[in-house]
């Protein structure tokens, strides 16, 4: 079976990378398959809320094997394509319950073109081991429109509880409708709202945009504390008011 693949967008700042590590840490806790997870965020540091370390990225294999072609360095009997798979094999970070893949960002001048196709490409080879697959993205939803996942089953649109928040999301709703890339479900997380609760404003905004709202998570202290500390927020116990929000939005929404 394919997997049930989970894509995450938002602007900057509104936590979308804490949410989207603690989206993994639920699926690893069901216990119902390995998780994929795919970092394909240039300012990647998903890893640092997952507390897994991030030695090679594909940007930076991209940048070693342009250097290596430039050079002439390429092994000698080694086709590009072979020195490029032998390469990018090494860019899979193993952990107990997931896997990961790092996109990173591009050391010199020149596009993502080439690193993109790479990624699509080592996404389709390890799509079928998985049960899930989720990609934390930037807001542009550059990857996605590159098919980089040949399908998306739910796409998940994080928010803080800002009217400037819930119109960037607007807008990445209109992308997904004008690339007509139809994600099996669709629909809004607000993040950091005071004690869980919208305010009327903010849900008059959400009504505006016609966004589906899937559910709020509270501001959580502990989470401050994490980001303030570099440690894992996603190793949070479960206890913790934002991961018991999440874990009721996910059980909602069939995950």
């Amino acid at each position: 079976m394919a997997p049930h693949t989970i894509a995450v967008a938002g602007k900057g700042g509104v936590g979308k990378t804490t949410t989207c590590g603690m989206i993994i840490d639920y699926l690893c806790a069901k216990k119902n398959g390995p998780v994929l997870v795919v970092d394909a965020d240039a300012n990647s540091n998903l890893n640092e809320v997952l507390g897994v370390e991030a030695e090679t990225t594909l940007g930076q294999i991209r940048e070693e094997m342009a250097q290596a072609e430039l050079k002439g360095t390429i092994p000698k009997g080694m086709t590009k394509a072979d020195y490029a798979e032998m390469k990018f094999s090494t860019a899979l970070i193993e952990d107990d319950d997931f896997d990961m893949l790092v996109m990173g960002r591009t050391q010199g001048k020149g596009c993502y073109c080439y690193v993109n196709g790479v990624l699509q490409a080592q996404v389709a080879k390890y799509l079928p081991n998985y049960s899930y697959v989720v990609m934390d993205n930037e807001a542009g939803l550059e990857h996605i429109a590159r098919g980089t996942l040949p399908h998306v089953d739910t796409m998940l649109l994080i928010s803080d509880c800002s009217r400037r928040g819930v119109q960037a999301v607007a807008r990445i709703a209109e992308m997904i409708g004008e690339m007509n890339l139809n994600p099996g479900q669709m629909g809004l997380i607000i993040n950091r709202a005071p004690e869980g609760k919208l305010d009327d404003g903010i849900k008059a905004e959400i009504e505006k945009h016609g966004l589906k709202l899937f559910g709020v998570l509270p501001h959580d202290e502990a989470v401050y504390r994490c980001d303030c500390d570099g440690s894992p927020s996603a190793k949070l116990p479960e206890s913790d008011p934002m991961k018991a929000a999440l874990r009721g939005i996910m059980q909602s929404i069939g995950l």
